[in-house]
């Protein structure tokens, strides 16, 4: 089976027959089957073992950076501390909030519904946009909030404007650097309150902007901010007493690591020219279309053991679109699986090198950010949507 992709217009398959999407999606459906068979206590000894560690890793950050005489124990306490940062947002946190542990014995800690992460997002916010909006949706516009965010634009799918042609600096200098910050701001609807999308009266979360709105954005938005704020920048540096700037120091530089690690992991299995974008409108045809829309969507790489658990698994973001909730072990685990029936029905595996992938993605939004016009079209389509 040949997906036939077409960049410039829908990424879709356009020489596969519905008889090859039904074999291609009876084959991944099998995968799923016996992978979700696996899940079990394994799993959940996996994700209470790894949170142990990930709460070790705090007490010593945080003891380090407030004892620290010179640079180098200082240095170790800033990193130990952002290894919990990054566990408790990727491998343990985002694998709790997808709903992988909802139905397992022993993980009451970890239910999607109650599990609350050591990040600035709002989790009811989070589990809406990203896991029914995104991966219901993946690429899609006028579906996908994920395809742009406030000023930059990931897809040509996304009307250009002029504010865009700086968006590759602005992904580099100041989202990343704040990625669970704007994040925050992405999912609880404020992006909506202070930037246009392109996409006239279609918002990415709140329904309008009306005040009733706004209000329930801020609301959102506070009460996950305000708390882990004031732990961070407030609460901590002033046990230092004097030292206060110090611990500020530090608990903002491990913050950092965390942002920037983790909108390096998302730009990768996200954006590229050879990441599939959809039109407004667009529909699977079928399971197997489906499954076959989400691999295009989105990009693997390759990296070390250690540096895939630091990214919560999302190296093998090809398998987590297919399978949302499964664990991250498991994800790992059927890769090869789902490489060999790609290869076998035609369906192009994307990946590489993580350098080599963020460059690709880094660039493709330089290049966005030049590309004058809106796809021909879309404002109808969507019109006709809403």
């Amino acid at each position: 089976m040949d997906v036939g992709v077409d960049h410039a217009c829908s990424p879709l398959a356009t020489r596969a027959t519905e008889p090859d999407y039904r074999a291609f999606g009876e084959e991944i459906d099998e995968v799923k089957r016996r992978a979700l068979a696996r899940v079990g206590p394994e799993d959940v000894a996996y994700v209470k073992r790894l949170n142990r560690f990930s709460r070790v890793m705090e007490v010593i950050g945080r003891v380090l950076i407030h004892i620290s005489p010179e640079p180098l124990t200082f240095t170790l306490g800033v990193g130990a501390l952002w290894v919990h940062k990054q566990l408790q947002a990727t491998e343990i946190g985002h694998t709790a909030l997808h709903g992988a542990y909802d139905r397992l014995d022993g993980a009451a800690g970890f239910r999607s519904r109650t599990f609350r992460w050591d990040t600035p997002i709002d989790e009811e916010s989070w589990r809406e946009g990203h896991n029914v909006k995104h991966h219901g949706n993946t690429n899609v516009a006028g579906k996908d909030p994920d395809i742009h965010f406030g000023p930059a634009r990931l897809t040509d799918k996304t009307p250009a404007s002029p504010r865009q042609r700086f968006q590759r600096a602005f992904m580099v200098g100041v989202l990343a650097p704040n990625f669970a910050f704007l994040m925050n701001t992405h999912f609880t609807g404020l992006t909506d309150v202070f930037f246009d999308n392109g996409l006239e009266q279609k918002l990415d979360v709140l329904p309008d902007r009306s005040r009733a709105s706004k209000i329930l954005a801020w609301k959102r938005s506070l009460r996950k901010w305000a708390p882990y704020y004031l732990k961070n920048y407030v609460f901590f540096p002033l046990l230092a007493g004097p030292f206060f700037w110090k611990v500020l120091l530090g608990n903002w530089l491990a913050e950092t690591m965390r942002d920037v690690y983790s909108a390096a992991t998302i730009y990768c299995g996200h954006v590229g020219d050879a990441v599939a974008s959809y039109p407004a409108g667009t529909k699977a045809r079928g399971r197997g279309h489906w499954y076959a829309m989400q691999i295009a969507a989105t990009n693997n790489y390759e990296v070390s053991r250690p540096v895939s658990v630091l990214c919560g698994g999302l190296d093998r973001q090809i398998e987590h679109h297919l399978f949302p909730t499964l664990p991250p072990e498991r994800l790992r685990e059927v890769a090869p699986e789902v490489r060999a029936i790609c290869e076998r029905h035609g369906i192009p595996y994307k990946t590489d090198t993580w350098g080599r992938t963020l460059k690709k993605a880094l660039d493709h939004v330089g290049r966005l950010g030049w590309q004058r016009g809106a796809v021909p079209g879309m404002r109808e389509a969507i019109r006709e949507m809403a």
